[in-house]
């Protein structure tokens, strides 16, 4: 899974595996989550937006099935 840092505040970088669906997020405050069967727009969108945090509470979080890695 190829990893990205990416500009935000609140999030550090962003992982994501188009075969499995599978986005991986480290925030800033350390957390790693992995979020299940995110379609590549998703990904290309949150990767896109403006603020990825904005992006990341709008269209991410509480839509797809999760689980805290570490």
């Amino acid at each position: 899974m190829d990893r990205k840092f990416v500009d935000s505040s609140s999030l550090e970088w962003v992982g994501y595996d188009a075969e499995k669906e599978l986005l991986v997020i480290r925030f800033v405050s350390g957390g790693l989550y992995e979020y299940s069967e995110v379609p590549a727009d998703v990904y290309e969108a949150l990767m896109a937006a403006e603020s990825k945090g904005r992006f990341f509470r709008s269209r991410i979080r509480g839509e797809y099935d999760y689980v805290k890695l570490n």
